[in-house]
């Protein structure tokens, strides 16, 4: 459950809500402890990436909501990092655009990527 819940970058305790309304299917293991099959796992990641999408109104898919946690005011630009879970995503974007969303540590903010490259590693 853990391991799943790092996946999904969220707490054990969501994870566990999930299977217990019935949302995410979870097995059992010899000693009784909840496991979820790594298929079971995608499935439901891809329905929960689809109803975000859903309700971006954005053709963007790759979407992190997070916390901001460093915003560097340059004289055009603006670095902007944004801890999303487990994910640190850092962008540079004008100094007009940080300072018209109000943009500084604590405040809570969407990455929305769109690349036409992106690298796929295994850990």
């Amino acid at each position: 459950m853990g391991e799943a819940a790092a996946l999904m970058g969220v707490s054990a305790d969501t994870l566990r809500r999930w299977v217990d309304s019935g949302r995410l299917q979870a097995d059992r293991d010899d000693q009784g402890r909840r496991i979820i099959p790594g298929p079971n796992l995608a499935a439901f990641a891809r329905e929960l990436g689809r109803e975000e999408k859903a309700s971006s109104g954005s053709s963007a898919r790759n979407r992190f909501a997070g916390i901001v946690t460093e915003v560097i005011l340059g004289d055009v630009s603006a670095q902007v990092e944004i801890q999303a879970g487990p994910f640190r995503v850092v962008s540079l974007i004008s100094r007009e655009s940080a300072e018209e969303l109000k943009l500084e540590p604590g405040v809570p903010a969407v990455a929305v990527i769109k690349s036409t490259n992106v690298v796929v590693e295994r850990p």
